[in-house]
């Protein structure tokens, strides 16, 4: 499978990780989370979990309210309560 926009397929032979990896940037802030293959039981469960995280995750940015150009502090926290639970 080749890459999603917010979302890159790590495939190497060599490394110990396989699966995806989420990474978004709004509003001064960055949140990355890996989505194993191995913790989700295969290529297309670890992809359709890191898409059900990147849906809440833009879900939550777009509705946030940006203070001088950046997320707020209560933004940030709900995020990452997301990307933990995910």
């Amino acid at each position: 499978m080749k890459s999603i926009k917010n979302l890159t397929r790590f495939t190497y032979e060599t490394a110990a990780f396989q699966g995806w990896r989420l990474t978004i940037s709004r509003g001064g802030a960055s949140f990355i989370k890996y989505f194993s293959d191995k913790k989700f039981g295969g290529e297309k469960k670890s992809l359709a979990a890191a898409q059900a995280a990147l849906a809440g995750l833009k879900a939550i940015l777009e509705g946030a309210k940006l203070v001088n150009g950046k997320h707020t502090a209560t933004t940030i926290r709900k995020v990452e309560k997301l990307l933990e639970q995910a």
